[in-house]
């Protein structure tokens, strides 16, 4: 007779699946490595300017299927605030901060749909809200959807490393009110090492998420590659165009933050523009095959 598995088994049982994931793709990319130059998606050099293009080219997606783009991303949102509500409370406090901060860590994978509508529209096909689900039709679909799982694993390490923080800094003792907690943040020797702790952890996060997805995902969409080729190409990638893709990295974070307010409703509007963006960038990023 089938039963309900505790909490704390599923996870462990999820840990499992996602950690064979890695390990495999680990491997893969390191077969990636070897594989001959001339064998490996060609990538290309591009300026700042470029990101501008990139970025106007997303906000005409974005305006061609403006409502149905903006009912699907007020998802995104409702779950911010969701969660935002879940880590309110006094024992998950310290957690709000990088619950909302992390969401970057995640943003490429959500996208996904959004680099399937850029797609679609660049063959001249019709855009309608369902062709964000047409993503299942790839090829490529079981490797996106591992990444999108290693990309998730990576957030929880996110989340596990800033509760270590706090309680490193400020902690054990958890805040009585979010006010409370800010005035420690601001105002004690403690909460400035948090704080300053926490951004740069947070960057190096940032930065390995950055360079393994920035091109993978719209490569696993584009072309019949394998995940670890993808992975690989997007730290090519990342590499060869450092002040350029520093910046892009830079515009993704500012729009993350403005579409935090109010409410995270912005992110409606954000993520739709940088996600379409994204694609038109990635498609300057590589050269033909």
């Amino acid at each position: 007779m089938p039963t309900i598995r505790n909490p704390v088994e599923w996870t462990v049982d999820q840990a499992r699946h996602v950690a064979d994931a890695v390990g495999a793709t680990a491997a893969d990319v390191q077969r990636a490595e070897s594989l001959p130059p001339g064998t490996l998606p060609a990538v290309a050099e591009i300026g700042v300017a470029d990101l501008w293009e990139a970025l106007s080219k997303g906000i005409a997606d974005f305006a061609a299927a403006r409502t149905d783009v903006m009912l699907l991303c007020l998802f995104y949102p409702a779950m911010g605030l969701v969660l935002g509500r879940l880590a309110s409370g006094a024992d998950t406090m310290p957690l709000l901060f990088p619950l909302i901060s992390g969401f970057a860590l995640v943003a490429p994978f959500v996208a996904v749909g959004l680099y399937e509508m850029s797609r679609q529209r660049e063959q001249g096909r019709e855009l309608r809200w369902a062709t964000v689900f047409e993503v299942v039709n790839s090829p490529s679909f079981g490797a996106i959807v591992t990444l999108g799982a290693i990309l998730t694993v990576i957030f929880l390490l996110w989340l596990s490393a800033a509760e270590a923080i706090y309680g490193f800094t400020l902690g054990p003792a958890q805040p009585t009110s979010i006010l409370s907690f800010m005035v420690d943040v601001l105002t004690k020797p403690s909460g400035w090492a948090m704080a300053a702790i926490g951004i740069g952890v947070g960057f190096v996060f940032a930065l390995v998420v950055f360079s393994i997805s920035v091109v993978s995902f719209p490569l696993l969409l584009d072309r019949d590659v394998g995940l670890g080729t993808a992975v690989w190409t997007s730290a090519r990638a990342t590499v060869a165009n450092p002040l350029p893709m520093a910046v892009w990295a830079m515009i993704i974070a500012i729009g993350l933050v403005i579409g935090s307010l109010p409410f995270l409703l912005g992110l409606s509007i954000v993520l739709p523009v940088l996600g379409h963006a994204s694609w038109h960038l990635y498609r300057k990023l590589m050269r033909s095959p």
